[in-house]
Formats: C-alpha cells, sequence, structure tokens
C-alpha cells in the first residue's frame, strides 16, 4: 500500500512522533493508522501517546443539574464550524437539551428527539431543523448521559464548553464537589477504579508493554515485572481514584477523599467530538482549486465566442 504524505502527517499529528518514524510504522502496519500508532508507542514510549483522542468535530456539552443536586444530564451538541459553538441560539440549545433529559428522562436520542420544546410549539427535531435553516450550518444531538444521584452531584464546563464533567459524590462539601468535577475535566481518567477499566483496554496496554519490555533483552523474569509495572502506572494514570489531585499532586483522588471523608459512585465526561473524524482541508489548496476552476471557465468561454 502507498504511504502518502497526508498519511504520514496525521500519524505524526496524533502522536507527535518524528516524520521517517512515522513513515517507517505505516509501512510496517500496510498503512493501518492504528496498528502504526502502537508500533511507535513501542518504539518510542509515552512520546507516541500524544493526542490519542484527538477532537475532530465542532459543538459545546451542555450540562443541567436539578436544584436538589440529586438529577443531573449532559448532553452534546455538534455543530460543523467553532463559530455557531459561540452562537447564543446554539448554547442555549444545549441548555435546553440538558435540562429536557432531566425532567422527561428519554431513553435515547431518538426519544429525546421526539419531545417537545417547552415555549416553542415544536419537537425537538423540529426546532433542530429550523435552527439549522437560521444558523445555515448542520446540527447534530450527538449523544447525552443522565445521572440519578446516590449522593449529590456537582458539574464543570471547561474550555468554550468543549469539556463538561459530572460527578456523583458523598460527603465532604460542595467545594470538594466543584473541585473533583474540575479534576475529571483537566485529567481525564476513563474509570472510577482500576476495577472497572475494560479487559481490552487493559490488554491493548499490556501487550503494547510487553513488546517494548522484550526489546530490553533482559530474563524472561524482569521482563514479566517490567509489564506488570507498566500496566499498573497505567492504571492509576487513567483512573479517578489513581489520578494524583490537579490541585495537589502529592495527594491522589483516592487520598483526597479520605481525608474528607467522602466518596464517588461515579462521574461522566464529555469532550466535544471524541471520537469523529473531521475532514481535514487546505484551505489555500481550496482556493487555488477554486481559482483554477475559473479559469477555466473563462476559457472555454472564450474558445465558445
Amino acid at each position: 500500500m502507498e504511504i502518502t504524505a497526508s498519511m504520514v502527517k496525521n500519524l505524526r499529528d496524533k502522536t507527535d512522533a518524528p516524520m521517517m518514524e512515522c513513515k517507517k510504522a505505516l509501512a510496517e502496519a500496510g498503512g493501518d493508522m492504528e496498528k502504526a500508532e502502537e508500533i511507535l508507542r513501542i518504539k518510542l514510549g509515552s512520546k507516541a501517546s500524544k493526542a490519542s483522542s484527538r477532537v475532530a468535530a465542532e459543538g459545546v456539552v451542555g450540562v443541567h443539574v436539578s436544584p436538589d443536586g440529586k438529577r443531573g444530564a449532559i448532553v452534546e451538541l455538534n455543530c460543523e464550524t467553532d463559530f455557531v459553538a459561540r452562537n447564543e441560539d446554539f448554547l442555549r440549545f444545549a441548555g435546553a437539551l440538558a435540562r429536557l433529559v432531566v425532567e422527561a428522562r428519554p431513553a435515547d436520542v431518538a426519544a429525546l428527539s421526539a419531545l417537545p420544546m417547552e415555549n416553542t410549539g415544536k419537537t425537538v427535531e423540529e426546532f433542530r431543523q429550523a435552527l439549522v435553516g437560521k444558523i445555515g450550518e448542520n446540527l447534530s444531538v450527538r449523544r447525552f448521559q443522565r445521572i440519578d444521584a446516590v449522593g449529590r452531584l456537582a458539574c464543570y464546563v471547561h474550555g468554550g464548553a468543549r469539556i463538561g464533567s459530572m460527578v456523583d459524590y458523598q460527603g465532604g462539601d460542595e467545594q470538594l464537589g466543584r473541585d473533583l468535577a474540575m479534576h475529571i475535566a483537566a485529567a481525564k481518567p476513563v474509570a472510577l477504579s482500576k476495577e472497572e477499566v475494560s479487559a481490552e483496554l487493559v490488554q491493548k496496554e499490556r501487550d503494547i508493554a510487553a513488546a517494548k519490555a522484550a526489546e530490553s533483552g533482559k530474563p524472561a523474569n524482569i521482563v514479566q515485572k517490567m509489564v506488570e509495572g507498566s500496566v499498573q502506572k497505567f492504571l492509576k494514570e487513567v483512573t479517578l481514584l489513581g489520578q494524583p489531585f490537579v490541585k495537589d499532586d502529592k495527594v491522589t483522588v483516592e487520598s483526597l477523599l479520605k481525608s474528607k471523608g467522602a466518596r464517588v459512585s461515579r462521574f461522566a465526561l464529555f469532550v466535544v467530538g471524541e471520537g469523529i473524524e473531521k475532514k481535514a482541508t487546505d484551505f489555500a489548496a481550496e482556493v487555488m482549486a477554486q481559482a483554477g476552476m475559473a479559469k477555466q471557465g473563462r476559457d472555454q468561454a472564450e474558445k465558445a465566442t
């Protein structure tokens, strides 16, 4: 398979690895981007894990918590450009959707789309279509998560509403809740504890660690210890309880909770565009192409006359 310059650039953007290393990895992987990224992680270590959750679409995260702090929702609303993501009508729509999820408890996005929007005389889908016509961009309700709290809820929105988090916690005070929600938005844990990390993700990291350790040339028993050490380090990095607290990295979130007599039942984290592929456009090339087409049109017109 031919390895194109754009493929090399995409892999470099995801991993921050040197261009030649990216090209070699893609060649070894037969053009498979995900496999090439794993090859680079094995060869280059953590440097190649940069931007593993590349944001690839525009939009906002809307959050809403009921007055009693017991019911909450987080919603992702997508658009085509960051300009529209700052539009007041668009932002109000995101907030209204989150509130509607809390109050009406729809089962999924399709059920949410069929619900009536308050004071509009339209369903959510009809309102979305009308907003598309008004703004001039395609808008989509991508996903939502609703939480009925065991304790009480705290939420945090960051980066122009591109990142939103919500946490269900017991004990402590409101400041602790805000700090936890902020930490989740900043550190982006994938699970509450190591027991909740998917077996598939753990195995993937174990395979990568094993491949890296095997290249060390050390005895098998040492290699096994290196692999287990790498996996345990990974689990601390991706779990809320194992992570160093963002406001004091000398303590973990778990030890912070213990010091406050508090615990976390669960959390939700949305990052706008996470997992969505977005077509990259070369503005200069697009302008040149349009200029070329315009010239071709003029030449054809001249020939016709």
